[in-house]
């Protein structure tokens, strides 16, 4: 291959992870307005490696974004990497089999230690977010090529990095990326192997890169449904410690870590937010009478009518027993009365119980910071609300007295 064709290659390569490059960062800065701002103050409030529906409650994708968390991922590639590089430049230093293009792989393999410096050291582990893996997919697959390239073409013993990069990746991306990484992956070993290349390819060629190639797509299956199937156990691990089995609900830990985090997020804007406790009247009477199995049915309809009832950023959690709590973010006291009426209402309208009544919700309403400045202050202060309602007739929306009086809703 002559110098003009390498030069051209590089130039080819540098250009394409460019266009990948500046397409992210037009996503990342020109596709992330309105919703996605609520969306992303939304995570803000979640707990670590929880995602939007596990702290809402409400019905949209569960699926973790990869099969092993951030911090993990950048130290295995991190050490993964720099292992590479070093034991590939002792290898050419000290065997000398590729004398003619050791200053080329060098420069290939400084450039590859400069992009992981920056990348998995100087960077946060999110500066570049979920688009990271696609960059770093990119510019594997591009090294790759260049090492195949310059140590053998389909003789190289580098063609291993190419399965390794495919197979890495079915850990943090998609299938489908998975597939398009492994389209890319042959198609620079494609590339390193025919590109300049002249006379006939004989039989020994295409039985080498069939082997290479059939071994990569078979790990890049293998590791993509094992990947899946890690996937599915975490959402599984996840919904059960962090969801009420009756209700589905969110469970007192997740609307704990909630509340801490929007008492933060509300120091630093300003903002108020409000806190709803809700309990269920008469609950003990139809288990008494006629079993946990009817008294299940009613708290699984309530649990429904409240699930619906709130914001996707808001936080619906079974606070415990025949208690619900709702973490309501940016809402004033009059909105917080104003959602409470509204699900008090709705579980109203669900139908007469065993009793032969209608169901009711008991509910007390407090607000950040006039009620309560600390999670405790909060939930003691809305507990004592809720249990006013009960005291002066149940079924009715109440807050904390001030100066005498409390605004109250029946």
């Amino acid at each position: 291959m002559t110098p003009e064709q390498l030069l051209a290659l590089t130039a080819a390569f540098a250009v394409a992870n460019a266009i990948i490059l500046a397409l992210l960062f037009i996503r990342l800065v020109f596709g992330r307005g309105g919703a996605s701002i609520e969306r992303a103050e939304g995570r803000d409030r979640l707990l670590a490696g929880a995602d939007v529906t596990v702290a809402t409650g409400n019905p949209v994708d569960e699926r973790p974004d990869r099969a092993i968390s951030a911090t993990a991922y950048h130290r295995v590639v991190r050490i993964a990497a720099w292992a590479f590089i070093m034991a590939t430049a002792a290898l050419v230093a000290i065997t000398g089999l590729w004398r003619e293009a050791e200053g080329a792989i060098a420069l290939v393999l400084g450039a590859t230690g400069v992009f992981v410096l920056i990348v998995h050291d100087l960077l946060p582990d999110d500066a570049l977010g979920a688009p990271a893996f696609v960059v770093e997919g990119s510019v594997a697959v591009t090294v790759a090529t260049f090492l195949v390239l310059l140590t053998g073409r389909d003789e190289s013993p580098f063609f291993f990095v190419f399965p390794l990069v495919v197979a890495g990746a079915a850990l943090v991306i998609s299938p489908r990326a998975t597939v398009a990484l492994a389209a890319a992956a042959i198609g620079g070993y494609f590339v390193a192997v025919f590109i300049g290349r002249t006379g006939p390819v004989d039989a020994a060629v295409i039985s080498r890169m069939a082997v290479n190639l059939a071994a990569l797509l078979l790990l890049a299956y293998v590791t993509t449904v094992i990947a899946g199937e890690h996937r599915l156990s975490l959402r599984v691990a996840m919904r059960l410690a962090t969801r009420d089995p009756l209700t589905g609900l969110v469970n007192r830990s997740v609307l704990f870590a909630g509340i801490e985090r929007e008492i933060a997020r509300s120091a630093r804007s300003g903002r108020a937010f409000c806190l709803l406790m809700m309990d269920l009247d008469e609950l003990k009477t139809i288990n008494d009478r006629f079993g946990h199995f009817e008294g299940d049915r009613v708290l699984r309809d309530v649990g429904a009518v409240i699930s619906s009832g709130v914001r996707k950023i808001d936080i619906a959690a079974r606070y415990g027993g025949d208690e619900f709590v709702a973490l309501l973010p940016e809402t004033d006291p009059t909105g917080g009365y104003v959602l409470a009426e509204k699900i008090r209402q709705g579980v109203a309208e669900l139908g007469t119980t065993p009793l032969g009544r209608h169901a009711t919700l008991s509910v007390g309403v407090v607000s950040w910071p006039h009620d309560g400045r600390t999670a405790d202050e909060l939930l003691v202060n809305a507990d004592q609300a809720m249990y006013r309602s009960k005291r002066l007739g149940r079924n009715r929306v109440m807050g904390v007295p001030i100066d005498g009086w409390t605004r109250e809703s029946v």
